[in-house]
C-alpha cells in the first residue's frame, strides 16, 4: 500500500513542536515527524520500519489504548511512559519520561499517537500562564495608567495655582514638592504607557549591531571594574524586527544586569556576557520554529532573589530597593512583539537572561 499518497497533507505534523506518528492498531508506523525523528535519534525511514511498541520501556499501557481506540471503545487514551532513545545513558541516549496521547483518526485502521516529553510540558505550561498573566498585566496596567493620569493632571495643576499665591517660602517648598512628586508618578506612568503607544517599526536586523551598540552604552556608564565579553556566531542572519525596541530590551536586562553586579564593580571583578547562538528546531510559545535565535545575556552576581524568581517579569516587581520594577516588563513585552520570549536561570554567581526570537 502506498501510505505517501494515502497520507498526503499530513506534512503539517512536522510543523508541530511534539513528537507525533501515525500507526495501524497494531503499532505498526506509518508516519513520523521531524520532531519525533530529532528526539529518537533515528531517521523517519528507520522509524517507519518499526513499530510504536518497541520505544517504549513498557508498551503494555500503548497496545491496549491503541487496541481500544481502533475499536471505539475510548476516542482518546491518556497515559504516562518512559521513551526509549538511541545512544544509550550519556550519549544523547537513555529513557525520556513522556506523556503519550493515542487518538482517533477518521480511518479506522488509523491511530495517531503524540508523545510530549513532560520537561516539556511543564515548560509549556509555565510559559503559557507567564503569557496569559503579561496579557492581563498589560490590560491591567494600561486601565490604571489611564486611571491615574487625570487626577494627577489636576493635583500638578492645583500646586502650581496654590504656588501662585502662597507667599510664605516655607510654603511654596510643600508646594514644589507636590509639583516635583506629581512630575515623577506622571514620568512612571508613561513608562508603562510606552509599549502600547509607540508604533512597531519594522526593518532588517543584525543582532551583533545591537549587542555592540548596548555594549558600548553599557561601557560608558561603567568604565572601570565591568568587563563586558563577546561571544558571537557571525553566521547568525539578519531578520525582521524593531531596532529601538530590541536595543531597549537588551540594555534593560543589561542594566539590571549591572544594578545586581554593584559590588563586584566596586571591587573590580564584575563580568557581563553577550553571546549569541542559533538553535535549530526550538520551541516556545507553543511553536516551533526550524532556526530561533539565542541571545545569550550572562553576569557574575548574586542571581535573581529566590522569592521573585517566578514574577520577575511582572510590572512592578523589583529585586532592590527602589527599583521600578519596569526594565524586565518592558524588555518581555518588546521581545513577545517579535514572537519570542525571554527565560531565565538564575544560581550564585551566574545569572543567564536568554531572549528567543525566530529567524527566517
Amino acid at each position: 500500500m502506498n501510505f505517501t499518497k494515502d497520507l498526503a497533507g499530513l506534512d503539517a505534523f512536522d510543523q508541530l513542536a511534539t513528537m507525533v506518528a501515525v500507526a495501524t492498531p497494531a503499532g505498526q508506523c506509518l508516519l513520523a515527524n521531524s520532531t519525533l525523528e530529532n528526539v529518537l535519534g533515528l531517521s523517519r525511514r528507520a522509524l517507519q520500519r518499526g513499530n510504536l511498541l518497541d520505544w517504549l520501556v513498557d508498551a503494555g499501557q500503548l497496545r491496549e489504548s491503541l487496541q481500544m481506540v481502533a475499536r471505539n471503545e475510548v476516542a482518546v487514551g491518556r497515559f504516562d511512559a518512559a521513551m526509549k532513545r538511541a545512544g544509550g545513558p550519556g550519549v544523547g541516549g537513555g529513557e525520556l519520561p513522556v506523556h503519550v496521547i493515542v487518538s482517533q483518526m477518521e480511518r479506522a485502521d488509523r491511530v495517531l499517537v503524540e508523545l510530549i516529553e513532560v520537561e516539556q510540558q511543564a515548560r509549556l505550561d509555565r510559559e503559557e500562564r507567564a503569557h496569559g498573566l503579561a496579557q492581563a498585566n498589560k490590560e491591567l496596567v494600561r486601565n490604571l495608567a489611564h486611571e491615574i493620569k487625570n487626577p494627577l493632571g489636576g493635583i500638578r495643576g492645583a500646586a502650581q495655582l496654590l504656588a501662585m499665591e502662597v507667599t510664605s517660602k516655607e510654603l511654596t517648598e510643600y508646594t514644589q514638592v507636590i509639583i516635583h512628586e506629581a512630575d515623577r508618578l506622571q514620568a512612571l506612568v508613561d513608562r508603562l504607557l510606552a509599549p502600547h503607544r509607540r508604533p512597531h517599526v519594522v526593518s532588517e536586523v543584525n543582532i551583533h549591531e545591537i549587542c555592540e551598540r548596548v555594549r558600548s552604552l553599557i561601557l560608558a556608564e561603567f568604565p572601570k571594574g565591568l568587563a563586558v565579553e563577546r561571544d558571537y556566531d557571525t553566521s547568525i542572519p539578519e531578520f525582521r524586527g524593531d531596532r529601538e525596541q530590541l536595543i531597549q530590551a537588551v540594555l534593560n536586562i543589561a542594566h539590571n544586569a549591572t544594578q545586581a553586579l554593584a559590588e563586584r564593580i566596586a571591587d573590580g571583578d564584575a563580568e557581563l556576557v553577550l553571546r549569541t547562538r542559533v538553535a535549530r528546531q526550538a520551541t516556545f510559545g507553543r511553536q516551533r520554529f526550524r532556526l530561533a535565535l539565542e541571545l545569550h545575556i550572562q553576569d557574575n552576581g548574586p542571581g535573581v532573589p529566590e522569592a521573585i524568581r517566578d514574577r520577575i517579569f511582572h510590572p512592578l516587581v523589583s529585586g532592590r530597593e527602589g527599583g521600578s520594577g519596569l526594565g524586565l516588563t518592558l524588555a518581555q513585552t518588546f521581545v513577545q512583539q517579535h514572537q519570542g520570549t525571554i527565560e531565565c536561570d538564575s544560581v550564585p554567581g551566574r545569572t543567564i537572561f536568554k531572549l528567543l526570537i525566530p529567524l527566517p
